[in-house]
């Protein structure tokens, strides 16, 4: 028989058949295309997802679950009834989840990957009333994540202080902080940006917060800001939302509040291209957000060379990692957001510089250390 005949096949399965838009799709095809390119090629890659069009790389064979978001129960029931029968035919040497629950499944190594934050998130009759969803994800998801977290070799966060609440919580002996991109290497080779003002009516100083409207996003500290600017400085702000304030009741709450607030724009849900194009025409990238696990928008803004307002939260610090042009701010202080505004739009604000060094061991800087340390003795 011949020598390549003798040699078994390894089998990777990845399951995310909640993931279709946003930050999570974009793991998900980042996490699938670094394996397609780093796996040796016996190595067979299956991926578990909602629509089969959401994957186009030819490598991996895709098994759609259009069926995933009717109900918790049948994510539930895909999660521990479903995909453990599956795995009895697919065989795979690893089965990684990418959304948070661990399945009930038959592999020799089983890892999954931990995104939402929403356990750890201190929860306001506001946020409740608002997105009730979230309320919910709030309260059960700690114990989603708990359940059979034993199953799996390895459980995977995306920053420090995700690991340190993992450990308290859960007590699990491996846990990888692995970055979903490289945020230290986005934009090092790029010169300090510059932000040049006074800033007009006719050249408003354009801001960009791209976020859906979640609670947690922190939306309306940005615009209870622009409503506190001074009238002078009013005409010569622009803040752009990607949102319509129609989505759900956090965002008609948001445009029914502030719709008629000088300089702020409602534009809608943005498709790649576009997006691009906002993030491109833009002159600050601000990301209030109170609640993230990564919070790409800074690295995408990052890699546009683009100046920086955040939060100052653990996560944001983590995520800007590196930068030349950053601002951090106090998250609920709207003032404080306000006053920053009118130094950029007048041309007086400084921008700091922050260098970070890499969470402690063990540590992926980016998906093919992942797939290293996650394949590795397999």
């Amino acid at each position: 028989m011949e020598a390549g005949l003798m040699h078994k096949q390894k089998h990777l399965v990845v399951s995310a058949v909640n993931f279709s838009e946003g930050g999570p799709l974009t793991v998900l095809q980042e996490s699938l295309e670094a394996a397609a390119h780093c796996l040796p090629a016996d190595w067979k890659i299956t991926a578990l997802v909602h629509r089969k069009d959401l994957i186009t790389n030819p490598r991996i064979e895709t098994l759609a679950f259009p069926q995933s978001k009717r109900s918790w129960f049948t994510r539930l029931w895909l999660e521990w009834v479903a995909f453990g029968r599956l795995s009895k035919s697919l065989k795979p040497d690893l089965w990684l989840s990418l959304h948070d629950i661990t399945p009930r499944v038959q592999a020799r190594r089983q890892a999954v990957y931990c995104h939402n934050p929403s356990p750890f998130h201190k929860l306001t009759w506001r946020d409740a009333r608002l997105e009730p969803s979230f309320a919910m994800f709030n309260l059960l998801y700690g114990r989603l994540y708990g359940a059979f977290l034993s199953r799996n070799h390895t459980v995977v966060v995306q920053q420090a202080w995700l690991r340190q609440a993992f450990r308290h919580l859960y007590a699990h002996p491996n846990v990888v902080v692995a970055y979903p991109t490289s945020p230290d290497e986005v934009g090092r080779a790029l010169p300090p940006p510059r932000t040049a003002g006074p800033f007009s009516e006719s050249r408003p100083l354009v801001m960009l917060y791209p976020a859906l409207p979640r609670v947690f996003k922190n939306i309306e500290v940005l615009c209870e800001a622009m409503k506190r600017l001074p009238p002078a400085t009013r005409g010569a702000v622009e803040l752009r939302l990607t949102l319509s304030g129609t989505e759900n009741p956090y965002a008609r709450d948001l445009h029914q509040r502030f719709s008629s607030v000088c300089g702020i724009r409602f534009i809608g849900r943005q498709t790649r291209q576009q997006m691009a194009e906002a993030y491109r025409s833009c002159d600050v990238v601000v990301f209030p957000s109170r609640l993230e696990t990564w919070g790409l928008p800074i690295t995408e803004a990052k890699a546009l060379n683009k100046p920086l307002l955040v939060a100052d939260l653990p996560y944001a610090h983590e995520t800007v990692g590196d930068c030349s042009a950053v601002s951090f701010l106090r998250a609920t202080d709207a003032q404080a957001w306000a006053n920053v505004f009118e130094q950029i739009a007048c041309g007086q604000h400084a921008f700091g510089r922050q260098t970070r060094t890499a969470p402690e061991a063990p540590f992926a800087a980016d998906w093919p250390q992942l797939w290293h340390l996650l394949t590795q003795g397999l």
